[in-house]
């Protein structure tokens, strides 16, 4: 016997401003079925027939297909948009997961058993007598208050299980502060930034303010002025869509994600929560899959994404993870790296240890750390900075290289500055037509100081 059609429809798609929430749009005479159906689901009203669904497990997009799939049953006509149904068939992984023996479905049981607790919580079923820090975890003790049993608590979001059970919520609470008794807090902790997020998802079902900038391609960025919102966000996702050999995982808090080369001796990290001078990006290259680092690069959030683009694509190459500057840093090394600049006509000026090469008509510019290139020991600091907006000393925006990065690395970028920040030549007409290889000979660079308690770097 067939189900008989019900007057309803809904909708499902990926939240507009919370990546991994799921929105519910229904319409129709009956839609109210559909509505009771997503609330007993833990579905949360956000507007006049919208519902959310967000969890601190960032399951939605299965648990949404396990939805539709009951609506249908019901004779409900369910529609899947195109990026949620991407989403549902993603398959992905917690990077560095602690218990690395779980299958991806165990994996997903155990986020599901966190879930509910953490739903147990936040409606009141749940009541959270007191809290501890325990190394690097949250544990807390609370009472149900339907069964009455007591339950001690560990871990946090999508980790967070329970650890021990008691009949008597007297006794589980003196256990609880014999061994938490110096960090021990009443009621229940803070919440997470994961915690906050799902709420505010499940309140917030508006659209997006501007619609993400598409990744830069040319030399259209002006030095200094910061990206569109959303504008590394697309970057990042369409260097993961076009270089197969690159694999993405989610991190701990699901603020970052990082971008693995299929060697495992190249990786990405992007932080989707960077804002102005926070870190937005960071590079790495590893002697081997367990190897020490070799060299790395930072990126602020609000660099241009032209610059961004030609880091990413500089990985692309051999030398990314073949070759290594030498220490003390060389002349040969030097040249190489400003070859770019000083055949556009920029000039280099020192101040101190700091050997700056600004762009003619000002707003970016190179800067090399001299006593950072010749250091053999101590704590790492930047070498090579490419900046941009104000001045070198108090720069909009910056990428930031250790001293062992590769050359061709760095003039990638120096190339970029000097095709998109130089006076219009016909110099620069020739070099931009014909790509970096069309760049002559540089002149030699001029002599730069020592680094403090260090030889002059020759060749």
């Amino acid at each position: 016997m067939t189900t008989p059609s019900v007057d309803a429809h809904v909708r499902l798609d990926t939240h507009p401003t919370h990546p991994s929430a799921v929105t519910a749009t229904l319409t129709g005479a009956q839609a109210h079925i559909a509505h009771v159906g997503l609330e007993a689901a833990d579905w949360h009203v956000a507007a006049t027939n919208m519902l959310v669904l967000a969890r601190i497990d960032h399951e939605e997009p299965y648990w949404a297909e396990k939805a539709a799939q009951q609506l249908a049953a019901l004779g409900i006509t369910v529609e899947i948009t195109p990026r949620l149904r991407e989403a549902i068939d993603e398959e992905w992984t917690w990077a560095n997961y602690p218990m690395p023996w779980c299958t991806r479905t165990e994996i997903r049981k155990v986020s599901d058993d966190a879930q509910k607790i953490h739903d147990d919580i936040r409606h009141g079923r749940l009541l959270i007598h007191a809290h501890a820090q325990d190394a690097h975890t949250t544990v807390a003790v609370g009472t149900y208050l339907d069964t009455g049993k007591s339950v001690h608590l560990h871990g946090e979001n999508h980790l967070r299980q329970i650890a021990n059970t008691s009949d008597s919520p007297a006794r589980a609470l003196t256990a609880f502060e014999d061994m938490h008794s110096d960090t021990m807090r009443p009621g229940p902790a803070p919440m997470t930034d994961t915690e906050r997020d799902t709420a505010d998802a499940r309140t917030s079902p508006g659209t997006p303010t501007t619609a993400p900038e598409p990744p830069s391609t040319g030399a259209g960025t002006a030095p200094g002025h910061a990206p569109g919102p959303g504008a590394h966000e697309a970057l990042f996702n369409s260097f993961i869509e076009d270089n197969g050999e690159w694999e993405k995982y989610r991190t701990w808090s699901d603020d970052a994600s990082v971008a693995n080369h299929e060697s495992l001796t190249l990786r990405a990290e992007f932080d989707h929560e960077a804002r102005g001078h926070d870190t937005a990006w960071t590079i790495a290259s590893y002697q081997s899959p367990v190897g020490e680092r070799t060299w790395h690069a930072t990126a602020t959030a609000d660099t241009p994404t032209d610059m961004i683009e030609t880091l990413l694509k500089s990985l692309d190459t051999d030398s990314a993870w073949t070759e290594r500057t030498s220490a003390p840093l060389t002349e040969r090394t030097l040249t190489t790296v400003t070859r770019p600049l000083t055949e556009f006509g920029w000039t280099q000026t020192i101040n101190g240890h700091h050997i700056n090469w600004p762009a003619p008509n000002g707003g970016t510019g190179l800067r090399l750390d001299v006593a950072a290139a010749g250091a053999r020991s101590g704590r790492a600091r930047a070498t090579w900075t490419v900046w941009g907006g104000n001045t070198a000393e108090q720069p909009t925006w910056t990428i930031e290289f250790s001293r062992h990065t590769p050359a061709a690395v760095l003039q990638d970028l120096t190339y970029n500055l000097a095709i998109t920040h130089s006076a219009r030549t016909t110099r620069r007409q020739k070099a931009s037509h014909h790509g970096r290889e069309a760049l002559g000979a540089a002149a030699p660079a001029a002599p730069f100081p020592p680094a403090p308690g260090h030889p002059v770097p020759t060749r």
